[in-house]
């Protein structure tokens, strides 16, 4: 009964005035285009054009500093820029265009960061560890490292590889579309931002409520935007860090970084304090406190992104956690399904909430919404036999491209990918972070140790990148489906634009990083195009080939502790009254800073600090506007991605 009275609660809340504003006033006589009609060819051949400029900018930042940018503001933004410009020219030429829609934008952007987000599969850094070059730098003489675990690059080979994992992964979560944004309602930050950048400029500025949201967004991007130059400017500067909490000796400090604070804006606050509580333990006490065991539970001297060291709990810890919250979610949704199912009439008390919030503008523009997302259904069978299929495919294809990894290696890959996927999904959704590169370092850990001495280098690297690519893709899918749900964009358009920039960046992907690969010395240490990454991968295998007996120390086990503890407190979650489940923390959100720092959740409590008392100061501005700035302080910091990538590329660095 908790669970189920908690569950209407929250549909309650959801419905009430102000759970949800768009940078554009609600129109309820909106003409929303075909799925068709939403993806044209002058919107595809822009999305190619973006495509491989973002592609080059990723590999630049890939290759030099290890980092692959979030680009989907940026390919809102450039998406609108160029194809009102190419209808603005054949306009003065006397032709007749389509009206550019805010879907046909939602379609670019889709299709852009589809793409390019193969740049990091299509050159990343567990394929740079394959090639001889990374042998040789690694050392002839390092324990493990063997000559006949080489496979150097080729450019047939790495766009076969693609094409081989790379259109699993939209059909691995198709089916919980509706779970994870209606549902659920998770906030996807990057997505909701850039639908509020293309809702503001395709919005109409006439309605009063509509143009100060517009200019509320224009205000706050370029504060974002002038403030992340700034950053820039005077990124030499210790005294950005100055200001954070320091806990037994460790300081996590507030970044000043726009986007996280938006994060927190948009994020709710029971998620922003769930963040700081997780770094707070971690940062604050747990590693102060493994540190101290330096030389006895693990050797004092390694560095820091090995795995025997401190790195090796705070990977696996993370994980435990992350599984842990999965594994509890994954069998909720199954034990719900089954239930509605058995009991068709369990629906029947949702009018009652309905009937009261009818005449609500806020819930007319919610059902809409609802209306067109749910529209052009993706059947479930088309989904699970995509998957399946393609699943096949790939299991033939890539033990042919890499033998250590054998055929039902593969297959058991694509068994746990949508554990993985669906994971990654529910995270991101809660916090913007894609968390694919962990569940890829797992799988590379795990099935190294399974292969052994006998190729294990070759087959764990090989399947961190078919996990890395299922997992990574599903999450952007999903982010994009948020973006399409509150631009009124189809989910059949959103799913067939990424399964077309996919084929776009199996193809422009390799091509732009054999440009690198062929240009440039990528790898070595003394040029600019060091490749950080790919002798820490390669290291990862060759420990993984030794197997779990090389971690440090009681890792296994505090895994384990932190695994159940994840289990128990998503049961406390949904056992106890809402009063109360309100302020027990969501272990996936806790676990994000255990591993990638804790220098975000500052920024993010921030933000849930900044919306909490503006919500005491005027609760309805609060409810009108937080979104426009929210995501104008996303966008503002996203935007300035590209003119950095641009300084970066020309080697023009931070003058102070």
């Amino acid at each position: 009964m908790g669970t189920e009275n908690q569950g209407l609660v929250e549909i309650s809340e959801a419905l009430l005035p102000g759970s949800e504003k768009t940078a554009a006033a609600f129109d309820s006589d909106e003409r929303v285009p075909d799925w068709k009609e939403q993806i044209t060819v002058r919107g595809l051949t822009v999305s190619a054009l973006l495509g491989t400029l973002f592609c080059i900018i990723t590999h630049k930042l890939n290759l030099t500093v290890g980092i692959a940018p979030s680009l989907n503001v940026a390919a809102g933004l450039l998406g609108f820029f160029f194809v009102k410009s190419w209808t603005g020219f054949l306009s003065k030429l006397g032709f007749s265009v389509k009206p550019f829609t805010k879907q046909e934008n939602t379609v670019i952007q889709t299709c852009v960061v589809a793409c390019h987000i193969l740049a990091v599969s299509g050159g990343g850094s567990y394929l740079i560890a394959m090639d001889e070059k990374t042998y040789k730098l690694i050392g002839v003489d390092y324990p493990g490292n063997h000559a006949e675990d080489v496979k150097n690059l080729g450019l047939w080979w790495i766009t076969g590889f693609l094409f081989a994992v790379s259109f699993v992964g939209p059909f691995c979560l198709v089916p919980l579309r509706k779970v994870l944004v209606l549902d659920y309602e998770l906030a996807y930050p990057s997505g909701t931002a850039t639908a509020m950048l293309i809702n503001s400029f395709h919005t109409n500025t006439g309605a009063e409520l509509a143009g100060k949201q517009v200019r509320c967004l224009g205000r706050y991007l370029s504060l974002s935007f002038c403030w992340s130059c700034f950053k820039w400017f005077f990124s030499g500067l210790d005294s950005f860090r100055a200001l954070g909490l320091t806990l037994a000796k460790n300081t996590f400090y507030f970044d000043f970084s726009p986007t996280y604070v938006g994060c927190g804006l948009i994020c709710p606050h029971i998620v922003n304090c769930s963040v700081l509580l997780g770094a707070i333990l971690s940062w604050g006490f747990l590693w102060p406190f493994v540190s101290q065991h330096a030389g006895d539970w693990y050797p004092a001297d390694l560095e820091a992104n090995d795995f025997k060291g401190l790195y090796g709990y705070k990977v696996f810890i993370a994980t435990a956690i992350i599984l842990g919250d999965c594994l509890y979610n994954l069998i909720k949704i199954m034990a719900l399904t089954v239930k509605e199912i058995c009991n068709k009439s369990s629906k029947q008390s949702l009018p009652i909430v309905t009937d009261v919030l009818d005449d609500s503008e806020t819930f007319l523009e919610k059902k809409k919404r609802d209306e067109v997302f749910l529209k052009d259904r993706i059947p479930f069978w088309f989904a699970v036999s995509g998957y399946v299929g393609l699943a096949a495919i790939s299991t033939a294809m890539i033990p042919m491209i890499f033998p250590p990894l054998r055929w039902y290696l593969v297959l058991c890959s694509y068994f746990v990918a949508p554990a993985f996927a669906f994971s990654n999904s529910y995270g991101s959704g809660l916090t913007d972070w894609n968390l694919a590169s962990t569940y890829g370092k797992i799988s590379l850990f795990t099935f190294a140790s399974i292969v052994g001495s006998n190729g294990g280098v070759i087959a764990g690297l090989a399947a961190c990148g078919v996990i890395v690519s299922i997992v990574s893709t599903a999450a952007n899918l999903m982010q994009d489906f948020k973006t399409g749900y509150l631009t009124l964009s189809s989910a059949k358009s959103m799913f067939v634009s990424q399964l077309v920039g996919t084929a776009m960046g199996c193809v422009i992907a390799p091509l732009t990083f054999w440009l690198f690969w062929t240009a440039f010395d990528i790898g070595s240490p003394d040029g600019p195009y060091k490749a950080p990454y790919a002798v820490i991968f390669r290291e990862m295998a060759i420990l993984g080939v030794q197997g779990f007996s090389q971690l440090p120390k009681h890792c296994l086990a505090l895994c384990c502790g932190f695994f159940v503890a994840a289990l128990v407190v998503n049961i406390l979650r949904d056992v106890t009254p809402p009063k109360i489940s309100g302020f027990i923390p969501i272990p996936m959100a806790m676990s994000i800073p255990f591993n990638v720092g804790a220098y975000f959740a500052m920024d993010m409590f921030v933000g849930t600090v900044i919306l909490f008392v503006w919500e005491l100061m005027n609760r309805k501005d609060a409810d009108d506007f937080v979104g426009a700035v929210a995501s104008g302080l996303i966008c503002g910091e996203g935007i300035w991605a590209i003119p950095s990538a641009v300084l970066s590329i020309l080697r023009i660095n931070p003058p102070i």
